[in-house]
This record gives C-alpha cells, structure tokens and sequence, in this order.
C-alpha cells in the first residue's frame, strides 16, 4: 500500500531552519512526482516545491526560492525539504504528495497529485 510520512517540523525562531521529511513506502521515489504544499489557518493549500520522479527536476513557489532546498534519497526512500531563513508567514501544516510519474510529467505545484501524507506542523515564531 502507498503511504507517505512526513516528520521534522516544530517550532523555530524566525530566521530558523528545519528540515521536513516526507518518507515513502509501497512504491520507489524514482517512479513518482513529489510535491510539498503548505495550508495555514484561514487560507487554501499552497504548493511549495516539487520534484520530478524520473529527471529530479526541481520547482518552488517564489515565495521560497533561495531559501527552500527539495532534494531526494532514494536509497532511503525519502524526500526532503530543507527549509532555511524562515519567517513567520512559512507558518503552516506542511503535507508531501506523490502521483505517478505517467499522469503529468513534470512536476507541478498545481498538478493533482493522488496520495498525500498526514502533515506536519511547522510553527516560525520568536
């Protein structure tokens, strides 16, 4: 069975780092885009970043770029999102997504991805 987890957020100061882990199981990273989106309080889901499952191309929303970091480790199976220099407006639950790399190619922040994580909450506050 498809299943994603995500883990590593908590609260950090503003200028702060975190690094959120969304690990996979049933199914090889290589084989299926990654998405990060984001949903705070009062507003709709954002997608953040993304990565592409057979080139590893990368995307992120302008809002993050410079300081977000998606990378990959297939040998654990994992998706990372480094995130650096937070601010308090990165403030959200963060969920990783994954969808076939057949059903859109590449990556996209708006594209439907078809399996999504629980979330993790990431709280940038002094």
């Amino acid at each position: 069975q498809l299943q994603l987890v995500e883990s590593g957020g908590g609260l950090v100061p503003p200028g702060g780092s975190l690094r959120l882990s969304c690990k996979a199981s049933g199914f090889f990273l290589n084989n299926y885009n990654i998405g990060w989106f984001r949903q705070a309080p009062g507003k709709e889901r954002e997608g953040v970043s993304c990565i592409s499952g057979s080139s590893g191309d990368t995307r992120y929303v302008d809002s993050v770029k410079g300081r977000f970091t998606i990378s990959r480790d297939n040998a654990e199976n994992t998706v990372y999102l480094q995130m650096n220099s937070l601010k308090p407006e990165d403030t959200a639950v963060y969920y990783c997504a994954a969808a076939h790399r057949l059903m859109f190619n590449p990556c996209g922040l708006f594209s439907q991805y078809t399996n999504w994580g629980q979330g993790t909450q990431v709280t940038v506050s002094s």
